[in-house]
Parts: structure tokens; sequence; C-alpha cells
């Protein structure tokens, strides 16, 4: 991945971050990164513990950022979940929620922002 597309991801990720604190949720960790997976960003809503994962895209790209995430993907961020959870024990107990933020049209003014709850599930 190159240094600008890697750059970019973070920008969104950050701007998915403060999206979901405006609407009440709490960031808890950035960037979770091991060897089974990643984790976008850890949040807390309530006692629930939310995963994200953040997806951009250009206008016109072949799929919108909400369909991109397929199943090999929600596979590996379950798989980096169920990790995080190992290293750290006091989050062990909370309910656990995968969510998506989808951001098309990043090129654009005004880019759309969507917030998915529930968008998959660790089965």
């Amino acid at each position: 991945m190159s240094l600008d597309r890697t750059a970019t991801g973070l920008f969104w990720e950050d701007v998915a971050s403060a999206y979901l604190e405006r609407r009440g949720l709490k960031t808890l960790l950035k960037r979770y990164r091991c060897r089974v997976g990643e984790i976008d960003l850890v949040c807390a809503e309530g006692t629930t513990l939310v995963i994200v994962e953040v997806r951009a895209r250009r206008g016109g790209a072949l799929v919108r950022a909400s369909e991109s995430i397929d199943a090999r993907k929600q596979r590996r961020i379950v798989r980096a979940a169920r990790h995080l959870l190992m290293s750290r024990p006091a989050w062990r107990e909370r309910p656990v929620r995968f969510d998506v933020v989808a951001i098309d049209g990043i090129e654009a003014d005004e880019p759309e922002i969507e917030w998915i709850r529930a968008a998959f599930d660790a089965a």
C-alpha cells in the first residue's frame, strides 16, 4: 500500500471517529493491528463495545463503500476483535457490536457518510 493511500485511510478513520463521537460514542482505540487482522476503531456506546470498520470510496467507484466489506473481511475483523478481547480482559464482559462507517464521494466537498449499526455479527 502506498504512503499516500495509507495517509488517506488514516484521515478518513479520523473523520469517522469524530462523526461517531458527535453522535455519542466514545473512541477508545484507533488502528488496532495484530497478526490475524485489524480494527479501524474501537468505540463505546454505553456499556457496548463497538468495533468499527471504516470504508471510504471515491464517487464513481464500482461498488459503494458499504458494499465493499465481503465475508472474508468480516471474518478478519471478527478474529482481530477476539484477539483484542484476549489482550484486554476488562472489555471481555461487555456486549460487542460490529458497525461500519461508509464514506462515499471522498473527493466531494461534502462526502456522504453512512453509519451502519450492527452491520454484521461474529457468527
